[in-house]
Formats: structure tokens, C-alpha cells, sequence
């Protein structure tokens, strides 16, 4: 499957008697992710294919926007995550 392609998606888990927000994924294309790579402390995992392209970002816990601009380096997914991020899961320090 080529996956060149964007396809931006957002997934967001939540506590079920609260509504608060455990984890958020943000697909920004079709693929199979290869390797994974861990940000944030644990906060923050990007899946990456096996060309390096970005599949996708999950946000655990809180990270920074920095975080994010380092992950993605299309503007258009810098835009997409910041955009669709649970406030709870994007902070400045």
C-alpha cells in the first residue's frame, strides 16, 4: 500500500463517567507503522513507516507545542494537530 498520501483522522478515548480526555490519535496518512518513537517523557509516541513518512501521533499526556513541531515537519500537520488537540493535551510551560 503506498501511503504517501495524507489522510488526517482524529481519534480521542475518553473516561467514560467523566468525559475526560485519556488519549487522543492523530493519523496523518494510511500505512503501517514500522517504528515508533517516544516524545514528551512518555507523553507523546509518533508511529513512523518504513520510509520514515509520519502514520501518525498519540497523545497520552500533556506535551508542549514544541513537541509537536518537532514531530511534524509538513506544516499542514503542525496546523491539523494543533488545531484538533484536546486543550488538556496541548500546554505551554
Amino acid at each position: 500500500m503506498k501511503a504517501s498520501r495524507f489522510s488526517f483522522r482524529v481519534t480521542i478515548e475518553t473516561e467514560n463517567a467523566t468525559g475526560a480526555v485519556l488519549a487522543a490519535y492523530f493519523q496523518v496518512r494510511e500505512g503501517k507503522s514500522a517504528r515508533v518513537r517516544e516524545y514528551a517523557g512518555g507523553s507523546v509516541f509518533a508511529d513512523y513507516d518504513k520510509q520514515g513518512r509520519l502514520i501518525g501521533i498519540e497523545m497520552l499526556g500533556p506535551c508542549s507545542p514544541q513537541v509537536i513541531d518537532e514531530i511534524a515537519q509538513q506544516e499542514r500537520t503542525k496546523k491539523f494537530v494543533r488545531n484538533n488537540a484536546p486543550r488538556d493535551m496541548l500546554v505551554t510551560a
